[in-house]
């Protein structure tokens, strides 16, 4: 790829100010509140190196670097240098596996020495965001081309295993917010519905998977997950499909069939419905592989693969929750979902959040007078729960103030990936906006309560270089590209 510049103004002037001018405004709020909430009042020089608010203010200094050293190179650099970048970062984290000592149960924190440790699953994102920007450049690419698509999903997949393999899954969920650059760029939302049904599944199956109907041996999660199954197939044949004898027969074959089974279990001899409903769910898949024999609508092929997926479910989740995931990840979702009220073991964290934000009030506690945070009381309270400084010392005023920040933050990058003159740099861009967004959803949700607990970071406030640094990649790369918007393939 060559490039020809098409205008007289320079790269520098070229440059989107406004966004380095947030950038800049977020690392040093976000160092406000790492002081706030590593505070020490035996200690009390916020500059001091012995503290976590003089360490950052390092990260901070050689983020400012890496992003000016950034700006510097080219972006047929980054272009010509993708497929050597992926593969080198996919090698270190094998080799991150392997090396990395056990810190908190995950091995994905490589020391350096002096105490700096590195965690390569922040650096893989920009190289998984070039690497999917360079693949759907190409020419004749085409997002309903089955080989080419899967083709790119297995480029995120591909990490996202490896850090699951560190025992880190909660920076390998974050790669799943690379489906909403293929959303943006052409997947149907069919994939999208079919991930928040999967969703549905596993809170309904894991939260009501031990719970069972008063009058029979049925299991309300499985009852649930099997019905919604149907009902899901149902409106995707209507959707996508258009055949309405084909939605009509399996309303009135199908679901009278369970809602037989259902009644006859609950009025006459108790059994388990589930049995009857798999059944029928099997059915359901044989019919429409008859449609698609009839038909040769290849759509057909794609629910039937749905409808299997979605059956299979229930089972998956029992064993992906009490066999993958770890002891404190399994009782972590059990306390978000409320099946455990633990607030002096998994829910703690959340809960002493929750205290801090509440008791900042509507204008805060001022810089440095947050009790709550100043006494410990919230683990984590400069890296993953610093929002709760943030809630405490600033109130609902500085609380609303960080979140408009992020979004005009957000709604900038926007912007510049939609102005960009090549498939590349759009999909890397909007590959940038999904990681920020996912961090800035989870994070804050995990602080309030909303999501799980997954640990990991608020960008630019959560204390760590790790983070700062992956954030300023991602970020700095997209910059030098936009700077370069005028220039024209030669």
């Amino acid at each position: 790829m060559q490039y020809v510049y098409n205008s007289n103004k320079g790269i520098f002037m070229s440059l989107d100010w406004i966004t380095i001018a947030l950038y800049v405004i977020l690392i040093v709020w976000g160092w406000f509140s790492v002081c706030g909430a590593c505070y020490d009042y035996n200690n009390p020089d916020v500059f001091s190196f012995d503290l976590n608010s003089g360490k950052q203010l390092i990260w901070i200094g050689t983020s400012l670097l890496l992003a000016s050293a950034l700006l510097m190179i080219e972006k047929k650099f980054y272009y010509n240098a993708t497929t050597f970048i992926y593969i080198m970062m996919m090698l270190l984290l094998i080799v991150t596996i392997f090396i990395a000592p056990d810190t908190k149960g995950s091995r994905s924190w490589i020391p350096l020495g002096g105490g700096v440790k590195l965690q390569p699953a922040e650096f893989a994102k920009f190289a998984v965001a070039l690497a999917i920007g360079k693949y759907m450049d190409r020419y004749g690419f085409n997002m309903s081309n089955l080989s080419q698509f899967f083709k790119v999903v297995g480029l995120f997949l591909l990490p996202m295993i490896l850090i699951v393999g560190q025992k880190e899954t909660g920076s390998a969920l974050v790669y799943l917010s690379f489906f909403l650059v293929l959303y943006r760029e052409g997947m149907t939302g069919s994939v999208l519905f079919a991930a928040f049904a999967f969703v549905v599944y596993f809170v309904v199956g894991i939260k009501f998977g031990d719970e069972f109907f008063e009058d029979m041996p049925v299991s309300i999660g499985e009852f649930w997950v099997l019905l919604l199954t149907l009902f899901f197939t149902i409106v995707l044949i209507g959707r996508y499909c258009k055949d309405k004898v084909v939605v009509r027969n399996l309303i009135v074959f199908a679901g009278g069939l369970e809602l037989l089974a259902y009644l006859f279990s609950e009025f006459v001899i108790p059994f388990n419905v589930c049995v009857v409903q798999l059944i029928v769910n099997i059915g359901v898949v044989v019919y429409i592989g008859i449609q698609y024999a009839y038909t040769r609508t290849y759509k057909y092929i794609l629910i039937m693969l749905f409808t299997i997926l979605s059956t299979s479910v229930f089972y998956g989740c029992d064993y992906v929750f009490n066999h993958v995931l770890q002891d404190h990840q399994r009782t972590r979702i059990e306390v978000l979902l409320g099946k455990k009220d633990d607030i002096r073991g998994a829910g703690y964290n959340v809960n002493q959040a929750k205290i801090a934000i509440g008791s900042g009030g509507f204008a805060g506690k001022g810089f440095l007078k947050g009790t709550q945070t100043k006494l410990r009381y919230v683990p984590e309270q400069d890296t993953d729960f610093i929002f709760c400084t943030v809630g405490e010392e600033e109130g609902f005023l500085g609380s609303f103030g960080v979140l408009v920040f992020y979004l005009f933050f957000i709604w900038r990058l926007i912007s510049l990936a939609e102005r960009q003159p090549d498939v590349w740099g759009r999909v890397y861009g909007y590959s940038v906006v999904s990681i920020f967004l996912f961090h800035l959803f989870v994070n804050i949700g995990m602080v309030l309560g909303l999501t799980p607990v997954i640990g990991i970071p608020l960008p630019f406030f959560s204390y760590g270089g790790s983070s700062l640094w992956g954030f300023t990649l991602l970020l700095f790369i997209f910059l030098r590209m936009d700077a370069e918007r005028n220039y024209k393939n030669r």
